[in-house]
């Protein structure tokens, strides 16, 4: 069970104010004593053991590898990254400031004037369908940090050579011990102290120190607790990896743990659970955990919060001791795992290993065993949880032996592999036809739950359908039909060979990840696989066992079965219902008869539609690289170019150059005939899209499996259709797909399942008051946008002929704009525009009559505010989230603008959350950044608090932003010049695969911008911005009475809201948007760009 800190630079650790219900803690004097832990200096690097050319890796990664083993017992995998720095470590000039150097610069960091946190210079691109797609997590916009040097210069070469893109450096150190150690009497231990490392130590005792140095030199870091293990990272501009190190280094040997800081720790604890309380799948995780066998380590409450932690405190228990003591125990060299990836060579890296974490106490090496006799679960039980959301969900679980040590044979991935299928043959295919279910997942989670060392815990996951809901006794029927299936067949070689080919193609051409990824990827791989398999562990399908599978196989009984329903379908006037005490989640325990489970333990027969899956004629074999044939001219072209434009199709390409891998991303984005001109074409669409993905489902499946993936969705007004992974079947999947596509028309039964599928998805947008708030927003600024509530109502009212008759007319029209990247020839990039032409040989959408989006022009001056409840009556979050927006992103001027806008971002973004997080303690999630509207820019801050009105949340934002006329005027040079090298560095960045490089490229296509070199172009316009600029962009689009100063606000209430209350302040933050067709009506429109 995994808890994501939010530590990403802008969010950064909480402080909460002390709440009056809190007891205080146990006195001690302030600050409090150190946990200082006794050591001895070590004499000399020799002290250290290291073993080179161990590690096995692709033979395309260009980085090398050391392990080192410390005398504390501390194991060390070193990384170096030749990209990091391309042209060479300079000591002198770009290179590693030396110590004194760094720390001399920490001296300017206490200034909170200098705070800097750079955002994101992707902009958001915003459409209103991806809440369709509103999953359990919460959905976040990933920003990458920026980048800042010492010198505010240097990494912005000026000789005639142009620089060549960098990385950034990176660590990450996984200690094993996690929340399976948590003491019973104070739950949610072991999180609460990865939340305290954070907070200061003996050399470094100021609380911020750690996080306020990674964002002032590009960095950001998180962690996260698993049940046996606990992870922190960080990554950082290049040049100051080891001042990085140096603070990090601290958490292992003399964290503070100060009294004063755990009071606010406990609500930053709270804050973070009441995130996930509206969850389906943590409350049935939790419930998992709740039904175990007591005194078992699934017996907890591993997030923990305030109640958890409070609780123990009022119970006699000095929690700071115990914090102490659970560190003590198990904070030592002989259970961590540290991963150190930068540009300097091994040796200089190994000699800052040994300096800084040889004082880290030594202990004796990991024992990942737990040995309990205890059963997990109770037998033959059968578990009805009610869902929050409209969902059905059939989740069966066995409880297999811990096989860590059988990563080479996988006899787990074996048994997903062919349960989790769904082409021909399969459970989920058999359950499809007969309208039981609609997906199907099986295998063991990566979490720490589920992968741990007492037990692998294997789930079948199946989305029911209502009548699957009804004779869900069946579908359980099926499954053990599929599972005797599996024990008749015996196991079968080829199927093993084909996840072994699969396996060593991926690994032989493996994309790289973002560092600070693939720094915790090794940190964890290390508990896990032996040093010479940390990468290639999880790839590797070395040794064939049929009878380990055979053995895996006999856990699948009723006997060894946990049933769960999670549905909305609950009785609640059952006497049978008891709660879950942590998440309030209600559910009622039944007995299955032994008669069933007889019955499942042999069924009488084999249905047979069920059989093993085809061979996977997707496996590519052609590995051979394109660029190898190029000419020099065309190897110099940088960016995609138009080899095609023509009435029907416009298609971009561009040979990969820099990867060097046998793949290919080919996005598509199909303009269809009058596909959102109403409401009703709108959701008539969106039904042929999701039935023809049903129909492709068994194609697109086996290519995936094969890593050919393949993303068909609506997005606005227009079909996306992107084919991605290795390029060798491409052509053949995009072929199969299209001819597919032409000739489709739905049958009336999976029509049924799918428009069930779809009231549900409707039914459940909105539920997560974030989504909620961007949603609310995009409504009111988009010209077209059909509300979801309409299209509910329109589809009720939907037959099947209606479907029928449209599809024709929807597609005799089409304009199709894409993109060919990475190992094709232009040859094959034209073939595979040939097969859309071929495959369509409609009429062209004339130019003039294709949808134009279009952006509502906000009035000068204006002050809008939308309020609404939450659409779920128990969700506690309120959220405030305030736009401005600014101008359209066109002409002469626009990408000064975009610059600017993106600088003052990085300015102002730390200290926004360090004024509203950390110092008001607002709420767990506090943001801001530029926002990006079909070329309409804004800028938006949002804030979700479980504790405050949104009312209270915008006021405290308009203090905040009136308050930035003083943080910028006293904005030093030296300050102003930091911020601005550093957000340069970020845009000259060098991609981690091609798939980040092709989104960059697809952004611009789907924009129609085609500033495909953009990054690079804004780096360029950053040298001539001055502070002045930022300051006269601030006071002009974000201060009043400027006209220029255009504020959207949106409010969310919480259901703890007082509503009547909230209503009568309303007028204090401009007029109420209270019917949004007769805003628009008399609005004015920005002109269509996309």
């Amino acid at each position: 069970m995994r808890f994501e800190d939010c530590r990403h630079s802008r969010i950064l650790k909480g402080g909460y104010s002390e709440d009056p219900r809190i007891p205080p803690l146990p006195s001690s004097p302030l600050p409090s004593p150190p946990l200082v832990l006794s050591y001895k200096k070590p004499r000399a690097e020799s002290m250290a053991t290291r073993f080179d050319d161990v590690v096995i890796k692709s033979p395309t990664d260009r980085r090398s590898y050391r392990i080192v083993h410390l005398p504390n017992g501390l194991c060390a995998v070193l990384v170096h990254d030749p990209e990091i720095y391309p042209d060479g470590v300079d000591p002198i000039g770009e290179g590693v400031p030396s110590p004194m150097e760094e720390d001399g610069a920490m001296e300017d960091d206490d200034d909170e004037d200098e705070d800097g946190d750079e955002d994101d210079d992707e902009y958001e691109s915003e459409g209103d369908d991806k809440e369709l797609e509103d999953g359990d997590e919460e959905e976040e916009e990933e920003e990458e940090d920026g980048e800042e040097d010492g010198d505010g210069s240097q990494l912005v070469k000026k000789n005639k050579k142009e620089a060549s893109p960098t990385k950034k450096a990176a660590a990450a150190m996984c200690v094993g011990m996690g929340s399976f150690s948590d003491p019973s009497n104070a739950q949610g231990l072991a999180h609460f102290l990865e939340h305290m490392l954070f907070m200061g130590s003996s050399e470094f005792p100021d609380e911020n120190e750690y996080d306020h140095y990674l964002s002032k030199h590009g960095g950001s870091t998180n962690a996260f607790t698993e049940t046996e293990y606990t992870c922190y990272y960080f990554e950082v501009n290049r040049e100051y990896l080891k001042g990085a190190l140096k603070r990090f280094s601290q958490f292992f040997i003399s964290p503070l743990v100060k009294a004063e800081a755990m009071e606010r720790e406990v609500m930053a604890v709270d804050s973070e659970f009441n995130q996930v309380l509206q969850s389906d799948s943590c409350r049935l995780l939790q419930l998992h955990c709740h039904t175990s066998s007591v005194g078992h380590p699934f017996n907890r409450f591993y997030w923990g919060n305030k109640k958890s932690l409070v609780d123990a405190m009022e119970n006699g228990i000095n929690l700071r001791e115990e914090i102490l003591k659970m560190y003590a125990e198990n904070y030592h060299g002989g259970i961590m795992k540290l991963v150190v990836i930068g540009g300097e060579p091994l040796d200089v890296l190994q000699e800052w290993v040994v300096e800084l974490f040889s004082n880290i106490k030594a202990g004796p090496p990991l024992r990942m065993s737990y040995k309990f006799n205890l059963p997990i679960w109770k037998v033959g039980k059968l578990y009805r949880l009610e869902a929050v959301k409209d969902v059905h969900i059939l989740e069966l679980t066995w409880t297999l032996p811990c096989l860590h040590k059988e990563y080479l044979k996988k006899p787990e991935d074996y048994l997903a592999h062919l349960l989790g299928h769904e082409g021909r043959g399969s459970l989920l295919y058999f359950l499809k036809y007969k309208g039981l279910a609609s997906s199907l997942s099986a295998g063991v989670g990566d979490e720490g739950m589920r992968r741990s060392s007492i037990a692998y815990i294997f789930v079948i996951s199946i989305y029911l359908t209502d009548s699957g809901l009804e004779k869900f006794y069946e579908v359980i029927g099926f499954v053990y039909q599929y599972l005797k299936l599996l024990r008749q067949s015996t196991p079968q070689e080829w199927v093993f060979k084909e996840l072994q080919d699969i396996g060593n193609m991926e690994f032989r051409f493996a994309e790289e990840q973002p560092q600070d990824d693939y720094a915790v990827d090794l940190a964890e791989n290390m508990f896990f696989y032996s040093e010479k398999h940390i990468i290639y562990g999880e790839y590797a399908f070395e040794q064939w066992d049929p009878d380990l599978i055979q053995h895996a196989l006999s856990f699948f009984s009723p006997e060894n079965m946990r049933i769960d329903i999670l549905s909305k379908s609950f009785d609640k006037q059952s006497e049978a219902i008891q709660y879950e005490p942590w998440f309030g989640s209600r559910f009622i325990e039944e007995d299955i008869s032994p008669s069933l489970l007889k019955l499942w333990g042999n069924p009488p027969e084999i249905s047979p539609s069920l059989h093993l899956p085809l061979r996977n004629d997707f496996i590519p074999s052609d590995f051979s690289l394109r660029s190898a044939n190029l000419s020099k001219i065309l190897s110099n072209t940088s960016n995609p170019q138009c080899i095609i434009d023509q009435p029907l199709m416009k298609l971009w390409y561009k040979v990969d150059l820099t990867f060097n891998v046998p793949r290919a991303n080919t996005y598509f984005l199909i303009t269809v005939k009058d596909g959102s001109s109403s409401v009703r074409n709108c959701v008539l669409t969106e039904l042929f899209v999701l039935l023809l993905k049903d129909e492709l489902n068994e194609i697109i499946y086996q290519a995936g499996v094969a890593k050919l993936e393949t993303s068909l969705s609506f997005v606005g007004d227009k079909l996306e259709l992107k084919l991605y992974g290795f390029n060798d079947k491409l052509p053949i999947l995009l072929s199969k797909i299209l001819k597919l596509s032409k000739t489709f028309m739905p049958n009336i039964d999976r029509f049924k399942v799918i428009k069930e599928d779809m009231e549900r998805a409707y039914r459940n947008t909105n539920m997560k008051p974030l989504s909620h708030s961007s949603y609310l927003r995009l409504q009111v600024l988009r010209e077209s946008f059909w509300d979801v509530d309409d299209k509910l109502s329109c589809l009720l009212n939907l037959s099947l002929s209606d479907l029928v008759e449209f599809i024709p007319s929807l597609l005799s029209q089409l304009y199709i704009e894409g993109l060919c990247h990475g190992n094709l020839s232009e040859e094959e990039a034209i073939n595979i525009s040939n097969i859309f032409t071929n495959t369509f040989p409609v009429e062209p959408i004339p130019a003039g009559l294709r949808h134009k989006e279009r952006v509502i022009c906000l009035s000068s001056g204006c002050s809008l505010n939308r309020s609404v409840s939450v659409k779920n009556e128990l969700e506690v979050n309120s959220v405030v989230e305030l736009y401005f927006q600014i101008e359209q992103d066109v002409g002469m001027e626009a990408t000064r603008l975009r610059a600017i806008t993106d600088l003052f971002s990085n300015i102002i973004e730390e200290p926004c959350f360090d004024q509203l997080r950390t110092k008001e303690q607002l709420g767990y999630v506090v943001e801001s950044g530029p926002r990006m509207t079909y070329r309409v820019l804004g800028y938006c801050f949002r804030i979700q608090s479980s504790k405050y009105s949104s009312l209270y949340l915008h006021d405290r934002i308009n203090n905040f932003i009136n308050g930035l006329q003083d943080l910028l005027d006293c904005l030093d040079d030296e300050s102003f010049q930091s911020h601005r090298s550093g957000l340069i560095a970020e845009k000259l960045e060098k991609d981690p695969s091609l798939t980040y490089e092709t989104g960059h490229y697809w952004s611009q296509i789907v924009e129609k911008r085609y500033l495909f070199d953009m990054l690079k172009v804004e780096a360029e316009e950053l040298k001539t911005i001055e502070k002045s600029d930022v300051i006269d962009w601030y006071k002009k689009y974000l201060r009043p009475p400027s006209p220029k100063c255009r504020q959207l606000a949106i409010h969310i209430w919480g259901c703890n809201t007082d509503i009547k209350e909230e209503t009568k302040m309303l007028n204090k933050f401009g007029n109420a948007v209270e019917d949004i067709n007769l805003l628009k009506s008399s609005s004015e429109f920005y002109s269509s760009l996309c």
